[in-house]
């Protein structure tokens, strides 16, 4: 009797991610990102998705200037097998702007994912991507119910606190306290 093979998924590497771009396979319109070791597609990004990403950057921008980095939908490495492109990054600053490599989860202060239509996939295999790496907060934005949802405390599976905001709240990230996001400056 032979032994039965059941085939698997390959998953790419970071590495291997990054040589599929230098050999051109993969360019700056291929609207994909890598997680967990495969190439996912992403979404469409609408108007007032992207007015919302511009308005959120822009109120992070003012209030963190010279303190932190605000990264918008820019790549953020998550070694092995990961490298989403979150709406928006609040990263450590570094006057260098992460110019010899990409940063890492350690660089990460804050993470938002802006959902529009992609709530079930931001509340599910991104929450517990960014938990699993140590990310120490992430938001998720919801256009449709126009409300913030506040993950903290991150841990193996998920997130250990949630909090929620609607559009008459100021939210802070926790490692900013100082930098106040009036929601209904970020929802109008």
């Amino acid at each position: 009797m032979s032994a039965v093979f059941t085939p698997s998924r390959y998953k790419l590497s970071v590495a291997d991610y990054h040589k599929l771009g230098s050999a051109g396979i993969l360019n700056s319109d291929s609207r994909v990102e890598l997680i967990d070791g495969e190439l996912l597609e992403m979404a469409p990004i609408g108007s007032l998705h992207a007015a919302t990403v511009a308005r959120l950057h822009e109120l992070f921008y003012e209030q963190t200037r010279d303190v932190a980095l605000v990264w918008q939908q820019n790549p953020v490495t998550l070694q092995p097998r990961s490298e989403p492109q979150p709406d928006l990054t609040l990263l450590k600053f570094r006057a260098d702007h992460y110019v010899h490599a990409l940063p890492t989860a350690a660089d990460v202060l804050l993470i938002v994912e802006v959902s529009d239509t992609t709530l079930d996939y931001d509340r599910g295999d991104k929450l517990r991507l960014y938990a699993r790496h140590g990310i120490p907060e992430y938001w998720i934005l919801d256009l449709q119910a126009k409300r913030l949802e506040v993950y903290r405390e991150p841990h193996a599976k998920g997130y250990t606190r949630t909090l929620e905001f609607n559009v008459q709240d100021t939210v802070s990230p926790q490692a900013m306290p100082e930098a106040k996001i009036a929601m209904d400056k970020v929802l109008s």
